[in-house]
């Protein structure tokens, strides 16, 4: 494990440009699933997520020719943002390897540090190989995001924010990618008090960590797929796993439509804005992953770094699972005064439209018909089941669109 020393002497360097993010209560949770729960808001964080605490203990390491010649690093975004926040503090060169696919928010988050941004490969790990070549080529140190003792230690300052906040924490809840934010704080936690359980949560559509960590040994991806993309590591590093294995009490995973459901209730009921890495611990206690009733936990909501229009899609699909939206497809005769008539039924029940169009063409209807398709905005499973009562009712042909 990395040592509790090293650790200390991170947070002196970290807590120049870091902030001591909140450990809040959150009523809610903890009277929903009957037990204590904390959150650790490094969504809240300088560069919104934890990363730039390891990527600024690193570099601030650096001798004053490595420094010179600037630092290159792999990421699917936050520490990315890291690292870029960091070299810029200390005004040194930085060439950021990022995947095509990484939401802009993070790409502008980055350049917006004045560092170099590469797009490379389809996922974490491809990203990762370009950038070790990039480096070696332009004689630069290569900030690994978590298989580095110095990054890890930085993360590990978590830990002991955590452990000031509330020293008889019972178990205390981290997201696992590459595994370097909780190799660095199950190693804190373990040499300040052993008796805490660390519990990791992976994500479904990235499963290497826990997959070798029950197998005991580094078993890799043939592909990563998530919405967690902080978290969408396909390789399992052997130095994070073997700190995982003497640290790490157990590991958890959840699904994309879990980690959904995390982000909106965080959203509409924390008042946070959560990327799904953060989100996977909630997600863990919102769907009975955790058996820590009647316990004092803490959750690290590790990164709010979120694509707006992943957001937009998390939202509309969270309403309509909810029963608060519904879409419908309504057949009409093609004559003036039928769509008037439809409006006005949904009307007299309360239901507010908020979309609408008109198709006369398709090929499936038949001459002189018409499809309405409607999104309205509902009031629960009751109100949705008097509208389509309703409407069979008044014998109207229609579906729901998911």
């Amino acid at each position: 494990m990395i040592e509790l020393l090293k650790i200390k002497e991170a947070r002196k360097r970290v807590e120049k440009v870091a902030v001591k993010t909140p450990f809040a209560y959150a009523p809610i949770l903890s009277k929903r699933y009957s037990c204590d729960i904390y959150l650790k808001k490094e969504n809240l964080q300088v560069t919104g997520a934890f990363k730039i605490r390891g990527a600024f203990n690193k570099i601030a390491q650096l001798d004053e020719s490595q420094k010179k010649m600037g630092v290159v690093a792999a990421s699917a975004g936050n520490h990315a943002q890291g690292v870029a926040f960091s070299a810029n503090y200390f005004k040194i060169p930085a060439t950021i390897v990022m995947p095509e696919n990484t939401p802009l928010t993070k790409i502008n988050g980055v350049k917006a540090y004045g560092a170099e941004v590469l797009l490379y490969g389809s996922n974490y790990d491809e990203a990762y190989l370009h950038a070790i070549e990039y480096a070696k080529e332009q004689n630069r140190v290569f900030v690994h995001p978590f298989a580095d003792e110095e990054v890890m230690a930085g993360q590990g300052t978590i830990s002991l924010e955590i452990l000031e906040a509330c020293k008889d924490i019972d178990a205390v809840v981290v997201p696992i990618g590459g595994g370097g934010l909780i190799a660095g704080m199950a190693s804190a936690i373990k040499q300040i008090n052993p008796a805490i359980k660390v519990i990791g949560v992976t994500a479904a559509g990235a499963p290497a960590m826990r997959n070798s960590f029950y197998l005991g040994r580094p078993i890799d991806s043939t592909d990563v797929k998530t919405i967690a993309d902080g978290i969408a590591v396909r390789d399992t590093s052997k130095i994070t796993l073997d700190i995982i294995l003497e640290c790490v009490d157990e590991i958890v995973e959840v699904d994309d439509e879990e980690i959904a459901d995390a982000i909106l209730f965080l959203l509409e009921n924390q008042k946070l804005v959560v990327e799904g890495a953060g989100a996977v611990g909630v997600a863990a206690l919102m769907y009975n992953k955790l058996n820590v009733e009647n316990q004092k936990v803490a959750i690290v909501l590790s990164g709010g770094n979120i694509d707006v229009t992943m957001l937009s899609v998390i939202i509309e699909k969270g309403l309509i699972k909810s029963y608060r939206k519904m879409k419908l497809v309504v057949t009409l005769i093609d004559k003036p005064g039928s769509l008037m008539k439809l409006t006005e039924i949904l009307a007299s029940v309360g239901a507010n439209i908020v979309q609408i169009g008109y198709d006369r063409t398709s090929a499936t209807l038949a001459y002189g018909d018409a499809n309405v398709s409607i999104g309205l905005e509902t009031k629960g499973k009751e109100h949705q089941e008097r509208i389509r009562e309703l409407l069979t009712k008044n014998g109207y042909r229609f579906y729901e669109e998911s």
